[in-house]
């Protein structure tokens, strides 16, 4: 896919086109002084505003090889780390 950047500025100017541009599925990443700051992406109904209960795995995910162990002490040292 062909990323497209453009800066803050342009995306004032020609906001509507970039929005369209990016429901088409091109990608638009949108940079401030050269350097990245956000992504236009397309919106996917089946995946935005779901609950954690009715949460869909994506096939990407679901690919990943189990890893072995309990996350819990992982994700607590993290936090205490800050």
């Amino acid at each position: 896919m062909h990323v497209q950047r453009i800066g803050i500025r342009d995306l004032h100017l020609k906001t509507g086109e970039w929005v369209r541009r990016a429901a088409r599925g091109e990608g638009v990443v949108v940079t401030e002084r050269g350097r990245p700051v956000a992504s236009l992406i397309p919106f996917r109904e089946g995946v935005q505003g779901r609950s954690f209960r009715e949460r869909i795995v994506l096939p990407e995910f679901d690919a990943l090889p189990p890893v072995p162990g309990d996350s819990t002490a992982d994700v607590s040292g993290d936090r205490d780390r800050g």
